[in-house]
């Protein structure tokens, strides 16, 4: 009987080091046009502005942190995390997950656009610049979502760390937006 052949360890293709710089460049791009641009007051959403516009904005959040919600329960069911949950999940659950994902992800868009082209990045205040930041972290971390559910050979742990901090970072959003404009233009700790 011979020994076993040794093999080599699989190569990394440059371009998959490039994989991972992309979440940082969503991130940073995103920061330096918010920085860079110039806000627009005027603008509008869906054909609202000023209050109205928020208060849109803040009602459409709240819609997108319960998609967020969704997400994570559908998620722990598909994994078999879910407390009392029936083992395993039924055959829809992923396709639901996956339809109400892309829901959530085409929701946040006219809300980070709206955002984007009349506040832009700010840092006036801790609840402003904390908002803006999170919202340049989103983007990047949907990228890293994306990335990490098309390559098969991460971790195990990847793509819980990348859907919490998706989740989180949606959560930070309607804290810092959603919450605070609907609560009276307060929140605690804000």
């Amino acid at each position: 009987m011979r020994p076993p052949v040794p093999q080599d360890p699989p190569r990394r293709r440059p371009w998959q080091a490039l994989l991972w710089l992309a979440p940082v460049a969503v991130s940073l791009g995103l920061y330096w046009y918010g920085r860079a641009h110039t806000p627009d007051y005027t603008s509008s959403f869906f054909g609202q502005q000023g209050d109205d516009a928020t208060r849109l904005k803040a009602q459409l959040g709240s819609v997108l942190f319960g998609l967020a919600l969704v997400q994570l329960l559908l998620a722990l069911w598909m994994y078999r995390r879910l407390p009392g949950a029936p083992r395993p999940a039924p055959r829809p659950v992923p396709t639901v997950h996956r339809l109400v994902g892309l829901a959530a992800f085409l929701l946040s868009l006219p809300i980070a656009q709206h955002c984007l082209v009349t506040y832009g990045v700010q840092l006036s205040d801790s609840r402003v610049a904390l908002h803006s930041i999170t919202g340049c972290v989103l983007y990047g971390a949907f990228v890293a979502k994306v990335i990490v559910v098309r390559n098969r050979r991460l971790p195990g742990w990847a793509l819980p760390l990348a859907g919490g901090v998706l989740v989180c970072a949606i959560g930070v959003l309607w804290y810092t937006a959603a919450l605070w404009y609907l609560n009276g233009y307060g929140a605690p700790g804000l």
